[in-house]
């Protein structure tokens, strides 16, 4: 081989041994970038695990409108139906009360004067009429008295009384039943003395039977 056959030969190797060097640092730099964005992605993985488990779970609001139509309107009205209700409870309650006060205050001043008040030649027949006006023991009570003390005594004696109702309280009424205190004056004369006037007061308790108020007792105090 001649020497520039040898000069040759020598730059064609050196040339290609360069060549494979730049083909070695080439595929070096390619794998360091493979590399890097393995690692980028792997960091990007990481990160959205990390997320997915700290994130709070999505939970929906309250629909107000819906629970309102639905929940409060509801009770809302049943809450105002109750106190309709239970007003006109108390207002029928306070009115009956009223009512019955005032019925039985009038019958009880009405009644007492009945009770008390007869002349000697009708004695029989005003204090008998008066018997209507009295329900339970106490009629029977009465009944025993006029008949065996007050009517002879009155149609011997010639004895009158006329009774008056100055002023009555209410003590108590209820739709059936009450108690009235009631002030009585009564004036009696016998014979022909003078009249004789006494004041007391009488603790009055009716009874109401269907329409009708009635006496069931009648204590002096």
């Amino acid at each position: 081989m001649t020497d520039e056959e040898k000069t040759t030969v020598i730059d064609e190797a050196e040339k290609s041994k360069v060549d494979s060097d730049s083909d070695s640092d080439s595929k070096d730099v390619i794998e360091d970038a493979a590399d890097d964005a393995d690692a980028a992605d792997d960091a990007d993985t990481a990160d959205a695990v990390k997320a997915k488990r700290t994130a709070k779970p999505f939970r929906p609001g309250i629909d107000w409108p819906r629970a309102f139509a639905y929940g409060v309107l509801p009770g809302l009205a049943l809450v105002l139906a109750l106190a309709a209700g239970f007003l006109k409870y108390v207002d029928n309650s306070v009115r009956s009360s009223d009512v019955a006060r005032a019925e039985s205050m009038q019958v009880a001043k009405d009644s007492t004067i009945a009770l008390l008040s007869y002349q000697p030649d009708k004695v029989k027949q005003q204090l008998n009429d008066a018997r209507s006006l009295l329900t339970g023991d106490f009629q029977n009570s009465y009944t025993s008295l006029i008949n065996d003390v007050v009517i002879p005594g009155a149609e011997q004696k010639k004895i009158s009384a006329v009774a008056t109702v100055p002023a009555a309280a209410s003590v108590s009424a209820e739709p059936n039943h009450a108690v009235v205190l009631v002030f009585v004056n009564q004036t009696v004369i016998v014979g022909a003395d003078a009249p004789t006037d006494t004041a007391s007061s009488v603790k009055v308790t009716l009874d109401k039977h269907g329409d009708k108020w009635l006496i069931s007792e009648f204590q002096p105090v």
